[in-house]
C-alpha cells in the first residue's frame, strides 16, 4: 500500500474526502518526522512506538577493493510494533 492508497482507505473509513484524508496522513507523518528530527518519541499505545537510536561509528570494507571504509555515527529512526498490532497481524 502506497501513501495515495492508505490516504483513500483512511477516508473510506472516516467518512472524508480524499483531500482532507490525504492532508491528515501527510499532516501525521510531518508530525512524526518533525519530532524524531527534534529529538522525540512517537508512542501511539497499541499500535506502537518510533524513536530515534544512536548508530555508532565503524570501519567497513569496500567489497570491491578491500580498502577500509570509515563509516561515520549517525542518528537512525526506528518502529517497534506494539503488543496489539503484532496479535492482530499473527491472529
Amino acid at each position: 500500500m502506497n501513501k495515495n492508497e492508505l490516504a483513500a482507505a483512511v477516508a473510506e473509513k472516516a467518512g472524508l474526502g480524499k483531500g482532507d484524508a490525504a492532508s491528515a496522513v501527510d499532516a501525521v507523518f510531518a508530525t512524526i518526522t518533525e519530532t524524531l528530527k527534534s529529538g522525540g518519541d512517537v508512542r501511539v499505545l497499541g499500535f506502537g512506538n518510533f524513536v530515534v537510536q544512536q548508530r555508532a561509528a565503524t570501519t567497513g570494507r569496500n567489497p570491491m577493493t578491500g580498502a577500509a571504509v570509515d563509516i561515520p555515527a549517525k542518528r537512525v529512526p526506528k518502529f517497534s510494533a506494539g503488543k496489539a498490532l503484532k496479535d492482530a497481524v499473527n491472529g
